[in-house]
C-alpha cells in the first residue's frame, strides 16, 4: 500500500511517500480502507522529534482516520466489511499512522460513522472533538449556564470547544485574529468573540461575566496571572499544551478563590473515557448540532506539504489556516 512515513525525526521534508507493507488485522483490530485521515499538531511534534514517543520504522504518520472497514480479525465483534468508521489515537506510542491507504487498529479505538455523516467531517472531528469533550467534561465537568473562555474560536480544538459548550448550555467567549474568523467563529455559537490583536480581552471579560467558570487554554500557557485574576471563584483552568511551558502560578489567589487547574493529553486517556466522548460527537454531528471547520485538503503524495502548513500555523503563528488539516487518496484528489 501507499503511505506517508519517515524513518528518522527532522522537519517536513524527512516524510516520503510510497510503498510500504499492507497491515494484517490482529485478532482483535480493524483493518480500514482510509478515505480521509487529518494532521493534528501532535503529528508534527512526533515528526520533528519534539514529542518523543516509541516510532515504528517506518513510521507512519498521522493520527485520525475516516473510511470503509476492509477486514476484521478472528475476535472483533462491533464491526464487519463494509462499514463505515471512523477514528483517533493512530500514530501514537508505537502504533502506525493513518496517513495511508490502510490502517489496522484495535476495535476499541473504532467508532461507526452516523448516517448523513461524510468522512471528511469524520476524521476532522475525531482528535480534536475527542480533546475537547475530554476537557470540558471529562476534567472541568462544565454546567449549564457557566461562562467558557477559549483562545482560538476558529482553530481545530477551539471550534470544537465553542460548539460544544454551547449544545452543553454554556456562555462562550473566544479569541481570534481577524475579522473574517470572527464571523465564522460567531456562526459557531461563541457569545462574545474578541480580537487579540486590538481588543482590551481582561476588560472585556470583566465586563460580560462576575468571572469565567472554565478557562480551556488551548496555546501554551504563559500568563496565569491574567487567568486567575479573571476566574470565578472555584473555577477551572484547564490545560492540554505547552511541553516546554514553565508560567509562573500565583499562589495565593489560586487557592483564595478555590481553583482548579486541569491538565491531561488525550492519547494518556483510556479507550473508554474516549468512547463516552465519540458517542457524543456522533450524536452531536448527526444532529446538526457540530462540525468541524475543514481548512485546508491535500493528497496522501503532499503529506509532507500539509505538516508544512501546520507547523507554520501551531508555531509560527502564521495565521493562514481555519480549521483542519485533510489527507484524502491522490485518486480522489485528482477526481476532486
Amino acid at each position: 500500500m501507499k503511505a506517508a512515513f519517515f524513518e528518522t525525526t527532522g522537519t517536513p521534508d524527512v516524510i516520503r511517500v510510497g510503498e510500504v507493507p499492507t497491515p494484517q488485522p490482529q485478532a482483535h483490530e480493524v483493518r480500514v480502507r482510509v478515505l480521509a485521515a487529518s494532521i493534528n499538531p501532535i503529528d508534527t511534534y512526533i515528526r520533528s522529534g519534539a514529542a518523543p514517543m516509541p516510532l515504528p520504522r517506518p513510521a507512519i504518520t498521522g493520527t485520525d482516520f475516516a473510511g470503509i472497514v476492509d477486514a476484521v480479525g478472528a475476535e472483533v465483534t462491533r464491526f464487519r466489511p463494509g462499514d463505515r468508521v471512523w477514528g483517533s489515537n493512530q500514530g501514537l506510542l508505537g502504533r502506525q499512522g493513518t496517513c495511508a491507504e490502510f490502517v489496522s487498529t484495535h476495535e476499541q479505538w473504532v467508532y461507526p460513522i452516523p448516517e448523513g455523516v461524510c468522512e471528511i467531517d469524520a476524521a476532522a472531528a475525531a482528535l480534536v472533538g475527542i480533546t475537547a469533550h475530554l476537557g470540558l467534561f471529562h476534567r472541568a465537568q462544565l454546567q449549564p449556564g457557566e461562562w467558557v473562555f477559549v483562545h482560538g474560536g476558529t482553530g481545530g480544538v477551539g471550534a470544537m470547544v465553542v460548539q460544544m459548550a454551547k449544545i452543553a448550555g454554556a456562555k462562550v467567549i473566544t479569541t481570534v485574529g481577524h475579522d473574517e474568523k470572527a464571523q465564522r467563529a460567531r456562526q459557531l455559537g461563541a457569545d462574545c468573540v474578541l480580537n487579540y490583536k486590538t481588543d482590551d480581552i481582561p476588560a472585556r471579560v470583566r465586563e460580560l461575566t462576575a468571572g469565567v467558570n472554565v478557562w480551556y487554554e488551548t496555546q501554551p500557557p504563559s500568563d496565569f496571572d491574567t487567568t486567575v485574576e479573571l476566574m470565578a471563584p472555584r473555577g477551572r483552568i484547564v490545560v492540554m499544551a505547552g511541553r516546554a511551558a514553565r508560567p509562573v502560578l500565583p499562589n495565593g489567589p489560586f487557592y483564595v478563590k478555590g481553583l482548579s487547574l486541569l491538565g491531561f493529553a488525550m492519547f494518556n486517556m483510556t479507550a473508554a473515557e474516549q468512547a463516552v466522548c465519540a458517542a457524543d460527537i456522533n450524536r452531536w454531528m448527526q444532529e446538526g448540532r457540530l462540525r468541524p471547520l475543514v481548512g485546508a485538503k491535500f493528497p496522501l503524495s503532499q503529506t509532507a506539504a500539509a505538516h508544512q502548513l501546520q507547523e507554520e500555523n501551531t508555531l509560527r503563528k502564521a495565521g493562514t489556516l481555519t480549521g483542519k488539516i485533510i489527507i484524502v487518496p491522490d485518486s480522489a484528489a485528482a477526481a476532486a
